[in-house]
């Protein structure tokens, strides 16, 4: 079962404090707040989050859990945003289904997986011990790509569904990052989507990349491309409505710029509707 349809939102960032709580209140369904910003007790940070939430729906979004890594959980962290959650009452939690480092070394990158059977148990194992010591089930999301393992015996999307069934755990599909590794893979995105179980899917992400030519790179600071909204509103006519937000992380613009993005994409849910 999904967590409650939020509709259209933003990723909150420290340039959007003000005009989120002051001429622009209301503008958006909900915020998305990246977890590691807000971990530490008291602050800026956390002051705003306070105030926003009275405003709007929270979800959190972290970068740090490396659920597929090999180093231990770590416990600490896991406690740190359970506190957090207790305080700020998100609608959801979600993560990145990738590595983030090993021997303790953080190498600050999303890194993908080998899609291999061992993977997968080693994985939903890991996803088991989250969600028991969260006390909520984990939304995790899919990350673009720019190698692949030699190891693999199963398609990115085989091996998304085959951990989000077994662990019992839900999907956040970026809706850029499979546009992103299917260029640099070349496979068609479309199918990618068509077998992903829609009853899986809780949330859309929506950003821009970066074009070298001969491959894309996720940068997440440009606007969403117009090969990315057409692959948006295949995946509305596959999954039906969800909660979706446009995600920017460097280049960040004005409020308004991201509001109006933001606004295509209710025209295309829109006309996904009607039709």
């Amino acid at each position: 079962m999904l967590f409650p349809h939020l509709g259209f939102g933003l990723g909150v960032r420290p340039e959007h404090y003000e005009a989120l709580l002051g001429e622009r209140l209301g503008c958006v369904s909900w915020l998305e707040a990246l977890t590691e910003n807000y971990l530490v007790p008291g602050g800026r940070p956390l002051h705003y989050l306070e105030r926003l939430r009275a405003h709007y729906p929270i979800v959190l979004h972290g970068v740090s859990l490396s659920i597929g890594g090999s180093d231990p959980l770590n416990l600490e962290y896991l406690k740190q945003v359970r506190t957090l959650a207790e305080r700020c009452k998100p609608a959801w939690i979600s993560d990145h289904l990738c590595w983030t480092g090993v021997d303790g070394v953080n190498l600050h990158d999303l890194l993908p997986l080998p899609y291999t059977e061992a993977t997968v148990r080693h994985v939903v194992s890991r996803i088991d011990e989250v969600q028991h010591r969260l006390g909520r089930r984990l939304v995790l999301e899919n990350v673009s790509s720019y190698l692949t393992y030699a190891q693999s015996d199963m398609s990115e999307w085989e091996f998304l569904t085959e951990i989000a069934e077994r662990a019992d755990c839900l999907l956040l599909l970026d809706i850029n990052n499979v546009y992103v590794s299917s260029i640099n893979h070349d496979f068609d995105p479309k199918s990618y989507l068509r077998h992903i179980p829609v009853q899986r899917v809780q949330q859309f992400h929506l950003a821009g990349h970066r074009d070298c030519g001969t491959f894309l790179i996720d940068t997440h600071d440009e606007p969403v491309c117009e090969a990315v909204w057409e692959l948006y509103s295949f995946a509305l006519g596959r999954f039906g409505p969800v909660s979706t937000m446009i995600e920017r992380d460097g280049n960040i613009p004005g409020v308004e710029v991201l509001l109006e993005e933001l606004q295509r994409a209710r025209e295309i849910e829109r006309e996904i509707r009607a039709a």
